[in-house]
């Protein structure tokens, strides 16, 4: 995604908060869709690891 995407997706997600959103919230939510954006991304490349798999490895029941 280039930079003026970016700023448009920041933008967007900044003016769907409430008037009385503080620093915080707005920092949360842009977090969270980084977040989710990388996780996409990765799921895409096939960076991904079954869940059976990280159970069996910390020794967690299916």
């Amino acid at each position: 995604m280039s930079n003026a995407n970016r700023k448009q997706v920041a933008h967007q997600i900044i003016d769907k908060l409430p008037d009385d959103a503080t620093f915080d919230d707005m920092m949360r939510e842009l977090y969270e869709h980084q977040a989710i954006e990388r996780g996409l991304a990765d799921s895409d490349a096939g960076r991904v690891t079954d869940n059976k798999d990280i159970r069996a490895q910390y020794g967690l029941p299916e």
